[in-house]
């Protein structure tokens, strides 16, 4: 049975009564995130808020709201959330991103959104909420991100490299240009299984950039080290 807490550096996060639990995927893109100098944040799926959480600790300036569609898991976050040192920065709210309205204009959208497109989802609902692409596409995401976007602002997620082009695809649909991309590849001699991902409306040129996770067993790239250190207790 997986511990119900996680200890980071500045902030505990508690995820046992959340269906999906604390992973490398969200600790990648609360590390990654553009998140510097940027005034409102909005993180869509915040599960256990461990993104919502990181960025504030990243920017001392900064708003976040946070939603989430599942009772369990917001009230979990919303605890989570109170019982750091940015309580006072960061909003839990539960709703379906789907059907969320403000007059707001994000500066970034965070999101390490459901996966699993294709695959059969299991007898657990919350865990296929949190997993499957069935409450939330890769299209709703894009679409609603791409209307509650400031003009300059950027859009964050982490998604299996197999969908890496039906999301390329899609973004372009909605006129949001790739800009920043990291191919994590979790030992050095296999493939990439995740890509983080930052969009915009402003179309420029990069160079997609690589991460190796773990160079052996228990012993971590210098890179991933840097990227997580500011969190990991043990880094």
């Amino acid at each position: 049975m997986p511990t119900p807490f996680f200890h980071f550096k500045q902030f505990t996060v508690r995820h046992d009564r959340c269906a999906m639990k604390i992973g490398t995927d969200g600790v990648l893109l609360g590390a990654w995130s553009a998140a510097e100098n940027r005034q409102r944040i909005l993180d869509v799926g915040t599960g256990t808020g461990l993104i919502a959480l990181m960025i504030a600790q990243r920017n001392p300036k900064t708003h976040i709201t946070a939603l989430e569609i599942d009772p369990e898991a917001c009230l979990q976050a919303c605890e989570n959330v109170s019982n750091s040192p940015w309580a006072d920065r960061v909003e839990v709210r539960q709703t379906d991103f789907k059907t969320y309205t403000t007059e707001t204009k994000f500066d970034l959208i965070v999101s390490n959104p459901p996966f699993f497109t294709n695959s059969l989802p299991g007898p657990d609902h919350k865990r296929n909420l949190a997993r499957h692409t069935g409450e939330l596409t890769y299209a709703d995401l894009l679409q609603r991100s791409a209307a509650l976007l400031s003009h300059t602002g950027e859009l964050d997620i982490i998604f299996p490299a197999t969908e890496e082009t039906l999301i390329q695809e899609q973004a372009l649909s909605l006129r949001l240009f790739p800009h920043r991309q990291l191919n994590i590849h979790p030992t050095p001699d296999s493939p990439v299984k995740r890509i983080l991902l930052g969009l915009s409306f402003s179309e420029k040129a990069y160079i997609p950039e690589e991460m190796i996770i773990e160079m052996d067993r228990h012993r971590y790239s210098e890179t991933y080290i840097s990227l997580t250190k500011d969190f990991y207790l043990n880094m």
